[in-house]
Parts: structure tokens; C-alpha cells; sequence
């Protein structure tokens, strides 16, 4: 059995306890000390996984013997939570969204390259997940010929649930709204796929719901091949989650359950004869690993190397938001600048 990483976790319900959850699951750590704002979280986090809680992250920082630091805040918290562990030496596997503006971005990458720490991002592991894997061959062996466009659109009512005060509202900390909640993960999808984005020109509505951020996001996206598609992103509207390819010889569509319950994937084949073109089931291959991330940021701290997703991962994601909200505002396609 390999030996376990001693961490320290911030934010340790909602999403944090996910994340306890998995960590246990991949039993590669060992968490020591945990801090949240949340007494009741906290009180959880020690009874199920011994944690010794402490009053503040600045106490979190200075436990004894800590090799990681686990950020599971808010997306608003991440950057100065991330440097402050870097510069204390800690490898840090952080949640996405990475953080919240472009000047964020850059102290990360800094903090990252100066202490030579490990960070991972708690995006999706496309490199370990059945659905993505099984795109990918479709794309790669040219089942689906040459790809002409997709659509891509994740919503849900989030949105709604948006207090007087909460970050979340605030679009200093959360552009794009939707885009930077859920849009992110897209876009880390899009580019397993198709490589780096390019450009982006984006329309934006901040007045379907009360909240200070875009309640519609709609946005036209150029890769670096040349490749150009449409992502979507609402939360004010019923879940869904979809991606459309559009190949010369096939189309490809996936519809993502409402969330734990599972992936469906149809292909409909092109006929140049007239005849139907019927969409037939697509087998999902293998198995996934929801502790891939993980797993990856764990070798790459023990082992060396570079994680999968990593920080220069999740940097392209939220670049992207941020070039589709200032094109948004300035009425203009916006160029991604290569990290």
C-alpha cells in the first residue's frame, strides 16, 4: 500500500465533503487539520475523516508536518488561499473555478513557478473518464469524419439560488455567471478534445434574474486548428447538459442525466442517397475513475511531474470567461493570450 500524503483541507462542506469523500475513496491521504467557517461542516469532517479543527486558515498554514493543502472554497477564496500554501512550500489541489480574474491567474503562475510546488485543479480527469475517452476515439479514428462544428450547453437553476451578498452575485468574483460556474468545465472539455482556444466573441442577458451577473451566456469559440463551435451557458433555466459534434460523416450527441444519473450517447450517420439519416445508441467503453484527478495530483507530488488537470489547465479555462466577458461588454471577438 502506498504511503498516505498528510493535507490539510479549507472548506470542508457542499462541495468540500464531495472532495473528503473521494479523497477516502483513493485512500492516498491522510487528512490531518481542516478549517471552515461552518462549525457543523467542521464537527463532520473530524468525526468522518479525524481532522483536528482549527479557528482560521492561518492556523491551517502553520500545522506541523502538512505535504498539501486541499482548497474546496469558493471560487472567490482560491487565489490568495493558493499562494499563501505555495509560498509556505505546500502543494495545493485546488477546486474549480481556478480564481476570478486574469491578474489572479498570473499571481498564481507566479507563486506556482517561484516555490516549484505541485497544483491541480479539481476539474473533470478527462485522461480516466469513460464518456470523454470514448469521444475522443470517435474524433481521433475519423469515425466521425472531419469535424465541422459542435454545440455545447450546460444550464441549470442555480441562478435562482443566489442570496443578497453572496459571491456568486458578485460579478467582480463570478463573470460570465453561469460561464464561470459550469462554463469552465466545458470549455476544460472542449479542449481535451480540440486543443487550446483561440478567440472568442460572446453575447451576453444580466436581465432575466436579479443578480448582478450574466444570467445568458452565449458564445462562438475558435481553436487554434481552426475549428469553430458554439457554448452556452444559462443559470436560470432546468438542468441540461449537452455537447453536439457535427462530423462530415457523422454527428455525435451526448446528454448528461441530471447529475449522478449517468450519460447517453446517440451517432446518426451521414447518407448522401436520401435515405433516413436514424440516430443509433453509442456504447460508452470502459470505466471511469472520479478519483483520477486526484490520483494524478498525488503522483505527481510523490513522484514528480505535471498533474492532469493542472493549474496551467485550469488557467485556460477561466482565460476563456474572461475574454467572453470582455467581449461581451466591448462588443467584439477577443484573442486568448497562450499561457
Amino acid at each position: 500500500m502506498r504511503r498516505q500524503l498528510k493535507v490539510a483541507q479549507v472548506g470542508v462542506g457542499g462541495f468540500g465533503g464531495r472532495r473528503r469523500q473521494l479523497m477516502r475513496e483513493s485512500g492516498l491521504f491522510k487528512l490531518v487539520a481542516a478549517y471552515d467557517w461552518n462549525q457543523e461542516a467542521l464537527a463532520g469532517c473530524q468525526e468522518q475523516d479525524g481532522a483536528e479543527p482549527v479557528g482560521s486558515y492561518d492556523e491551517l498554514l502553520k500545522v506541523p508536518g502538512l505535504e498539501a493543502m486541499i482548497v474546496s472554497t469558493g471560487g472567490k477564496f482560491h487565489a490568495e488561499q493558493v499562494i499563501r500554501a505555495a509560498e509556505r512550500g505546500l502543494h495545493v489541489f485546488v477546486e474549480k473555478p481556478l480564481c476570478s480574474t486574469p491578474e489572479e491567474v498570473r499571481a498564481m503562475l507566479k507563486a506556482q513557478k517561484k516555490k516549484g510546488v505541485v497544483i491541480g485543479v479539481g476539474h473533470n480527469d478527462h485522461a480516466h473518464d469513460a464518456v470523454s475517452l470514448t469521444i475522443r476515439k470517435l474524433i481521433k479514428t475519423g469515425a466521425l469524419g472531419k469535424i465541422a462544428t459542435f454545440e455545447k450547453t450546460t444550464a441549470h437553476n442555480g441562478g435562482f439560488h443566489i442570496k443578497p451578498g453572496d459571491w456568486r452575485g458578485d460579478p467582480k468574483k463570478n463573470p460570465g455567471g453561469m460561464l464561470f460556474q459550469c462554463g469552465c468545465h466545458a470549455l476544460h472539455e472542449l479542449m481535451f478534445y480540440f486543443g487550446p482556444v483561440k478567440k472568442v466573441f460572446s453575447m451576453m442577458r444580466y436581465d432575466v434574474h436579479t443578480t448582478k451577473t450574466a444570467d445568458v451566456a452565449i458564445c462562438s469559440l475558435e481553436f487554434e486548428s481552426g475549428l469553430i463551435g458554439t457554448l452556452n451557458a444559462y443559470h436560470v433555466t432546468p438542468y441540461r447538459h449537452s455537447l453536439n459534434l457535427f462530423g462530415t460523416k457523422a454527428n455525435l450527441y451526448r446528454e448528461e442525466l441530471f447529475f449522478d444519473e449517468g450519460t447517453k450517447m446517440w451517432m446518426q450517420v451521414t447518407h448522401l442517397d436520401g435515405k433516413k439519416e436514424p440516430k443509433e445508441p453509442v456504447a460508452i467503453e470502459g470505466k471511469s475513475d472520479v478519483c483520477g484527478n486526484l490520483r494524478s495530483f498525488y503522483t505527481a507530488v510523490t513522484r514528480g511531474g505535471t498533474p492532469y488537470p493542472s493549474i496551467i489547465d485550469g488557467a485556460r479555462a477561466v482565460m476563456a470567461v474572461f475574454a467572453a466577458e470582455e467581449s461581451a461588454k466591448k462588443g467584439v471577438a477577443v484573442a486568448i493570450k497562450r499561457l
